[in-house]
């Protein structure tokens, strides 16, 4: 399976990184990731490059780690229905108090506009 994955240095994100590296592995899967604009994060784009090269070679999993520049969730779209992606993974999902989840503003648009699969990893 083609899947790209979209971090833009959240926690929840980085917890899909790893998931997703383990997933990958496991499958066979060809995996993308791209690191998203996200000025909501503390994290700048170099640490969580750093961050995801350090993730694929612990797995020795060989990956495609590039820059998405632009609206995140309107690029990721772009991207994995332009080049044939099977499976969009996001991460993300906190549960409220009252037990709903809450996403954040990237996940929720891909989750509600994108036509490829999308994955919320949790």
């Amino acid at each position: 399976m083609k899947v790209l994955l979209g971090i833009g240095g959240s926690d929840d994100s980085l917890t899909a990184l790893e998931r997703t590296v383990s997933r990958a592995v496991a499958a066979g899967d060809e995996l993308t990731v791209a690191i998203l604009d996200n000025p909501q994060s503390d994290r700048s784009k170099d640490e969580i490059r750093e961050k995801a090269n350090a993730v694929l070679d612990d797995s020795e999993l060989e990956a495609s780690v590039r820059d998405v520049s632009g609206d995140p969730g309107s690029r990721l779209l772009d991207i994995a229905e332009s080049e044939g992606f099977d499976q969009i993974v996001l991460g993300g999902g906190q549960r409220s108090p009252m037990g709903k989840i809450r996403l954040g503003h990237i996940a929720e648009f891909v989750l509600l506009n994108s036509h490829v699969s999308v994955k919320l990893v949790r």
